[in-house]
Parts: C-alpha cells; sequence; structure tokens
C-alpha cells in the first residue's frame, strides 16, 4: 500500500526532475558556505526544495487538470487519466507546504520570513500562462529561488552573488521552457492560452530561447567572477554552456521530435554538471597551499 502510494506520488509530480533546481539549491548552498556547508544545512535546504517542488508541481496539475485533460500530450497525466483523485492531490500539496514552511523555520529567521513569498510564487505561476506570453520567466522565477533559498539558508542574508545565480536560473529556465512551449502551440491558440511560441511563432521562438540561455551563460560567468571562484568552477560553466548549445541543435522549426532529449536529458546534465564542478572548484581550494 506505502509502495503504491509513493508510485502514484511520483507520477503526480514527477520527482524525478526535481534535478533540474536541487542542485542549484546546493550550488547556492556552497557559495554561501565557502565549501563548507553543514549536514543540518544540507539535510533542511534538500527539505524545503522537494517541499517546494512537489507543491508547484502539484498545485500546476490542479489549476491545469481540465487543460491536460484537453491536451492529446498531457490527457495521460494522473488526475486526467483517474490515477490520482483531486483531493488526494491537495492532501499532497498542503503536506509539501507544511514541509517547506518547517524545514524554512529550521534554516534561520529569514527563510522563515520569505517562505510566504515562496508560497505565493508556487501558487501563483500556473496561472500566468491564462494572462501572458511572459509566464515562461514565471516558472523561471520560481526555480530561480532555489539558488538563492540555498545561500539565504546558509547565511540568512541576500547578496550580489545568490542574485546573479538565480537571474542565470531564471533565464535557463525560462530558455528551455520556450522551447517546450513549442509543443503546443497549436493548443495554446485553441485554448487561448499565452506563450512566447504562440505569440511570435516557433521560429521566433526557438531565438528567443537561444538568446535567454546566453543570458543565462553570461550571468553564470558573472557569478563566478563576483565570488572570485577559480578554473573548475569556470570548466564547469564551459561544459554547461557546451550542453546547452548541443540543447538547440536537437530542435528545429521542422523538427521538434528529439524535444524530450532536448528538455529532459540536457537540462538535467546542466544542473548536475554545475554542482560537480562548483563543489570541486570549493573542494580543491581547500587543499591548495595558502588556503
Amino acid at each position: 500500500m506505502i509502495l503504491r502510494g509513493l508510485r502514484l506520488l511520483g507520477d503526480l509530480v514527477k520527482f524525478e526532475h526535481t534535478i533540474f533546481a536541487l542542485p542549484f539549491a546546493y550550488v547556492g548552498c556552497l557559495m554561501a558556505a565557502d565549501g563548507r556547508p553543514t549536514a543540518h544545512q544540507m539535510v533542511w535546504i534538500a527539505a524545503a526544495m522537494v517541499g517546494a517542488r512537489t507543491a508547484g508541481m502539484g498545485l500546476n496539475r490542479l489549476v491545469d487538470r481540465h487543460l491536460d485533460a484537453r491536451n492529446p500530450r498531457t490527457r495521460d497525466r494522473a488526475i486526467p487519466a483517474g490515477r490520482v483523485s483531486v483531493p488526494a492531490a491537495w492532501a499532497i500539496v498542503a503536506a509539501s507546504l507544511v514541509l517547506l514552511v518547517t524545514a524554512a523555520a529550521r534554516l534561520n529567521s529569514l527563510a522563515l520570513a520569505l517562505s510566504p513569498l515562496a508560497v505565493g510564487l508556487l501558487g501563483a505561476y500556473s496561472y500566468l500562462k491564462r494572462v501572458t506570453w511572459m509566464a515562461h520567466l514565471g516558472i523561471g522565477l520560481v526555480l530561480a529561488c532555489a539558488p538563492a533559498g540555498g545561500w539565504i539558508g546558509v547565511r540568512g542574508t541576500l547578496d550580489l552573488p545568490p542574485v546573479l545565480l538565480a537571474l542565470a536560473v531564471l533565464f535557463w529556465v525560462a530558455g528551455f521552457d520556450v522551447l517546450y512551449g513549442c509543443l503546443d502551440v497549436d493548443f495554446d491558440r485553441r485554448e487561448g492560452l499565452h506563450s512566447i511560441p504562440q505569440k511570435f511563432g516557433v521560429p521566433a521562438a526557438l531565438g528567443l530561447a537561444r538568446v535567454f540561455h546566453v543570458a543565462s551563460f553570461g550571468l553564470l560567468v558573472g557569478t563566478g567572477l563576483a565570488l572570485d571562484l577559480g578554473g573548475w568552477y569556470f570548466t564547469g560553466v564551459g561544459v554547461a554552456g557546451a550542453l546547452l548549445w548541443y540543447e538547440h541543435t536537437l530542435v528545429a522549426p521542422d523538427d521538434l521530435s528529439k524535444m524530450d532529449q532536448a528538455f529532459f536529458t540536457m537540462n538535467g546534465w546542466v544542473s548536475v554538471t554545475l554542482l560537480a564542478f562548483t563543489w570541486l572548484d570549493y573542494a580543491l581550494r581547500s587543499f591548495s597551499p595558502g588556503c
């Protein structure tokens, strides 16, 4: 029974997609702690991220359940397909929000004070595509809270480096969300929903996604310069940039067949790569003479 419940929960919120945000929360955590976060900080930052990610995805699935049922691409999702009931989904969301706020309280007073803002963003972003084609920036803003939250969870302050990193994540997420939105152009037009691909067309949307990712790359470089990070960090940024470049070679206006590989595989590697090289930069620095 427990295993079945966990499978249904995973079906609803796709835990595996946490790989997009959790590594960046830990990047922010590492930067704030100069590479030496405590176990307490790492555990509660992870708990906050799981709570936020699960609540956000659950709310999105609840808000969009009628749209998902009408969209051929999404009609097999857990709620429209009947595998998870609406009351069960609301219970998951409520429990996840409790976890988020509890984790914030265990970190520090600023994290707790900002938790209502995080909850508000989680609740609002699902409605943005009903009112503006800039909704991609809205989901980018939600995930941008991950590195900022990781920094705040350690230091209890918000400074320039995590702001730069948060902006990098915002444009990274907005870019790949624009790419994924190209799959739903016809559906969005029928339903009166807004997106960059729906407003400007797929070719222009692919171009704007590239612009967003160039901006993200530049902001990652700026973050490293602001913190005076070393060669390993910038190597990671270079690898991430190469992954983003490759992501854009997988899609074209007349061929979106590799979108899942571009969206899920490449972006998962981007976040993990940045975390691995950031950790390596701090770890090797601690063994260097004069440190």
